[in-house]
């Protein structure tokens, strides 16, 4: 008890020194303190929600091979770029998009990033998503079957970042080379990585609770895993990256990186 009221003592004896020394003060300059406060912190909070909402970055990724760096040139100047190959850096450019090139009025440019798929140039992808507006996963929607369960791995891992389920941001999954008969149906490829992130969710968890690969977990528990049980949004579409059918894609960007 003594040293609470010792305690109360010193602190009732800095309020005084505290506004002693502001009743010295003139008016004038306490007003002009004050004012000069409240305008930084309305700046700082301004610039914070000016960056996030201009926020105009579109992330391309998926596994290697699925035509991602196709659909970055149709979008960028709607053709196919033939005799690409896998890619080994980023593609990264601001552009128009290509079919709005011949529209009237202020068009917001693009910022999109191609990342290459390849395993060991992945953590490549940390880079960007902070800054992203939205994620397109592409899918080789021809050759699914056998790449479904790394496809669904990359994009467990994708799903389960911090940067991603913190900011909430929306993932397309773009079903690519829909054009071809043998292609998979949009509803198909989402059944069957839900089916399989499914199967990821109990093998994961059973390994070890110290595990810190995935910062969060999907779904919940005691249920078969959905996309709708996802923070973010998460949906599906058909493009054919050789024909330039993108109209989906372009949608999901311009829903998301506002003009």
């Amino acid at each position: 008890m003594e040293e609470l009221e010792q305690w109360k003592e010193q602190l009732s004896h800095f309020y005084n020194l505290v506004m002693d020394r502001l009743r010295e003060v003139p008016p004038d300059q306490l007003y002009a303190a004050a004012a000069i406060a409240i305008f930084t912190t309305l700046l700082l909070l301004s610039l914070r929600l000016f960056k996030r909402a201009k926020s105009n970055t579109v992330v391309l990724t998926g596994l290697s091979g699925s035509g991602k760096t196709v659909i970055f040139y149709q979008l960028r100047d709607g053709s196919t770029h033939q005799g690409t190959v896998t890619s080994m850096e980023p593609n990264e450019d601001t552009f128009i998009l290509h079919s709005e090139k011949t529209g009237k009025g202020k068009i917001k440019p693009v910022h999109v990033v191609d990342v290459p798929g390849h395993s060991r140039l992945r953590p490549k992808l940390d880079e960007y998503l902070p800054q992203a507006a939205g994620i397109v996963f592409v899918v080789d929607a021809l050759d699914f079957l056998p790449n479904c369960r790394s496809a669904s791995e990359y994009l467990y891992d994708l799903l389960t970042k911090g940067s991603v389920v913190k900011k909430k941001i929306p993932v397309l999954i773009l079903c690519n080379k829909t054009d071809k008969v043998t292609a998979h149906t949009k509803e198909f490829i989402r059944r069957q990585i839900e089916k399989e992130i499914d199967k990821l969710r109990a093998s994961r968890s059973a390994i070890s609770a110290a595990d810190i690969a995935n910062e969060f977990s999907l779904g919940i528990p005691g249920e078969p895993f959905s996309f709708t049980q996802c923070s973010n949004k998460v949906t599906t579409a058909d493009a054919s990256g050789l024909t330039g059918e993108i109209s989906q894609l372009e949608e999901f960007i311009r829903e998301h990186v506002k003009q």
